[in-house]
């Protein structure tokens, strides 16, 4: 962005500032009181509560091109405007998956999404009815004199006349309790990962000769049972679709897409052998028993992971074992 532009764009943040935690009183106990959840609603459920805090939504209007990322802006921001803003990144190049926020209502990548990809024209008319459901496929949709289309049209021309790519909402990631402005704590998504062990269990043995001598120090694949996992070893645990499954997302008690998807990949490694225990870790009613084959975990995954379809292919693993 070190170019000069002639145009801008409006970032609205969804900004969030805890409040100091309060020490826990001493209460006497009930014996009405639930000491425990079937479903996983223990100290998990109570790691993803939203923390207590001062919310509210900053806009930022600042030079900018259509080819720049939203990551750019935020930067841009945060070193020409208000360094009080925060947000997370590393690589800035869709390879750790730190920087995942809900970029207009979307989970994503601040780094891979583009101002020309997200931005919005202000007042042009939503793409929701009243009652939030989204339509599609309709001939008023795909009619150019629709009142829709109109209106969005004469939106992009005010627009484009005062030199406004438009407006992008940046909010932190769903289903996860935020740390501070679009900075979210997925530390519940990893410790779900965690439980199911997602390295490589194998059994040790050396391949050997005839004459018992060590024949090879690899554990040998050939490149079909390789390419049963090898696009799942690409999970970065971004948390995207977590973010973008509505149950998980929703409050309900599940492990999430991620931890599934890594319980799948080491399932489908021929080398591995704990297939059963890590299938029967899963088998519960917050395991793959939860999903509800929704699939929106599949729609904006940055590492191109089809990860509805895993879903589907675990879920029928697990039954049929």
């Amino acid at each position: 962005m070190a170019e000069a532009s002639n145009t801008t764009v409006t970032l609205q943040v969804h900004r969030f500032t805890p409040r100091p935690e309060r020490a826990e009183r001493a209460r006497g106990g009930s014996p009405f009181a639930k000491k425990g959840s079937p479903f996983g609603g223990g100290s998990d459920s109570a790691a993803r509560r939203r923390p207590r805090g001062k919310q509210w939504v900053q806009e930022y209007t600042i030079p900018a091109r259509p080819s720049d990322t939203v990551l750019d802006c935020l930067l841009t921001i945060k070193r020409t405007v208000d360094p009080t803003l925060a947000f997370r990144y590393s690589c800035g190049h869709g390879m750790c998956g730190s920087d995942a926020v809900a970029i207009n209502g979307t989970p994503t990548l601040l780094c891979t999404a583009t101002i020309r990809d997200w931005a919005k024209q202000p007042g042009a008319m939503p793409e929701v009815d009243d009652e939030g459901f989204r339509h599609t496929g309709t001939e008023a949709e795909e009619s150019d004199d629709s009142a829709e289309n109109v209106a969005n049209a004469a939106a992009a021309q005010n627009s484009a006349a005062n030199g406004s790519l438009g407006v992008i909402e940046l909010a932190s990631l769903p289903g996860f309790p935020p740390q501070r402005d679009l900075i979210a704590d997925i530390d519940p998504m990893l410790n779900q990962i965690r439980k199911l062990t997602p390295y490589l269990q194998a059994d040790g043995v050396l391949a050997t000769t005839a004459e018992g001598k060590v024949d090879v120090f690899e554990y040998l694949q050939n490149p079909e049972q390789l390419a049963k996992y090898e696009l799942l070893s690409n999970c970065i645990a971004c948390g995207v679709c977590e973010g973008a499954c509505p149950v998980y997302a929703g409050g309900d008690a599940f492990i999430g897409p991620a931890a599934l998807i890594w319980a799948s990949r080491f399932v489908n490694d021929s080398r591995d052998t704990k297939a059963m225990e890590r299938m029967d870790a899963i088998d519960t009613a917050d395991g793959v028993a939860a999903c509800q084959s929704v699939r929106a975990c599949s729609r904006h995954c940055p590492r191109g992971i089809d990860v509805g379809e895993e879903m589907w292919q675990i879920v029928a693993k697990v039954r049929e074992r």
